[in-house]
């Protein structure tokens, strides 16, 4: 007998001075037979095992979070591939992409004797840059066009081997989130188009269309664009999943939705007039008119729609592809000035603010940057410098549309 107001093991639960549920036996108010729950240790002992195997086996197979590690390696191609781009864009500039005439996987063979210099030099001499813009170049020249090639392609080769070698250890010792996986397996395929891409731009060059005594023998500015624009979308994926991990969001402010239309349309018009740059550069219309705010004497060149069809002016023409260029400037500066003003009167965090300022100081940094290059008449060091700048204005808008999208919005 036990009184009902006190049970040794504490499984009784006291509802009432006169009532007491339990897992033992309930009589009358005063009595209280106590009796311990029958427990099948070997159903509890199975059961716990199998409850222990799927904890392992989740542990082992599910990642929610990604190490910082993993956030640094993808901050750490990304600044590869910028600095790609901006090899790239010198390469371009010294018109050093068609000295390379071969192309293979895990690279060309380095000249090292004076004799495999000359028979480089000859493969080139068959091409039409030579025949028809560079047949007084010496090999000396030739030397150096051909180590500017050669440095881009092995960089690019270089990032491959940055991306792929960890991106398959962090894959078999589960590293991963789920996401990242996703994402990694879309930066893989970029990357490995990037490649492809880089040389069927070449080859354009290398062809025997250029039958006109005044055709200039350059790469499809169409393939350059699209060059060009892999590397930009390859670059973001990689720097926004490196934010995704190494700088989550704090909940700490509203956005509006206007705000973050806007932003959007920011980043896509970056882009886009990054790609009206690369025809700008396909073409050499930077050369065309070399003058600022008007066109030579008018704001609105007579040329600009002189080609049949008329929309083939919007890609081939170079008097278009420039004033085209210009108004999408002009549009890209007057979205982010806007951007920075809403910013301002808004309730947003102190990063996304930051963001904000320094994406609209950049875009008129970027606009001046452009306009002397114009100005001076396209110098490599001005040029190069643009293109990369074109990278860094997309590096600070991906990073307000970061800090922005999981706001509450309003």
């Amino acid at each position: 007998m036990l009184n009902l107001s006190k049970c040794l093991c504490g499984i009784g639960k006291k509802l009432n001075p006169n009532i007491t549920i339990s897992k033992g036996l309930l009589l009358k108010p005063n009595q209280f037979i106590h009796r311990q729950p029958f427990v099948n240790k070997t159903s509890i002992s199975s059961n716990l095992n199998l409850n222990v195997w799927k904890k392992s086996f989740s542990n082992v197979h599910k990642v929610d979070a990604d190490p910082k590690y993993v956030g640094y390696w993808f901050l750490g191609c990304s600044g590869m591939v910028f600095v790609a781009v901006a090899l790239g864009g010198i390469t371009r500039l010294t018109e050093s992409g068609l000295s390379m005439v071969n192309w293979k996987l895990l690279g060309e063979k380095l000249p090292t004797t004076q004799l495999q210099w000359e028979e480089e030099f000859a493969k080139y001499q068959q091409y039409p840059e030579f025949k028809m813009k560079n047949s007084t170049m010496t090999i000396e020249e030739f030397k150096w066009i051909w180590w500017m090639e050669y440095a881009h392609r092995t960089w690019g080769r270089c990032i491959g081997a940055a991306f792929f070698i960890p991106m398959a250890g962090f894959w078999l010792t589960r590293k991963f989130s789920r996401t990242t996986k996703i994402h990694s397996l879309i930066c893989s395929v970029l990357l490995a188009g990037q490649g492809l891409m880089g040389w069927y731009m070449v080859k354009s060059g290398l062809e025997n269309r250029f039958d006109k005594p005044t055709d200039v023998p350059r790469v499809s500015q169409y393939r350059l664009a699209s060059h060009l624009g892999l590397a930009f979308v390859l670059y973001s994926f990689l720097l926004t999943n490196s934010l995704r991990i190494l700088l989550p969001v704090k909940i700490t402010g509203v956005v509006t939705k206007k705000f973050v239309g806007l932003a959007m349309a920011a980043k896509g018009l970056v882009f886009l007039t990054a790609m009206s740059g690369a025809f700008v550069a396909g073409l050499d219309a930077g050369l065309v008119y070399n003058s600022f705010p008007k066109m030579g004497d008018t704001w609105v060149p007579d040329d600009i729609l002189q080609m049949k069809p008329v929309f083939s002016n919007i890609t081939e023409n170079p008097t278009t592809v420039q004033f085209d260029h210009r108004i999408m400037g002009i549009s890209t500066v007057s979205i982010l000035s806007a951007l920075y003003i809403m910013s301002r009167k808004s309730k947003l965090p102190p990063r996304a603010k930051a963001a904000s300022t320094a994406l609209a100081a950049f875009a008129w940094c970027q606009m001046g940057l452009g306009i002397s290059t114009l100005l001076t008449y396209v110098p490599v060091s001005l040029a190069a410098a643009h293109q990369s700048g074109s990278l860094t204005l997309l590096s600070l808008a991906l990073w307000l549309v970061h800090e922005i999208k999981t706001l509450p919005k309003v």
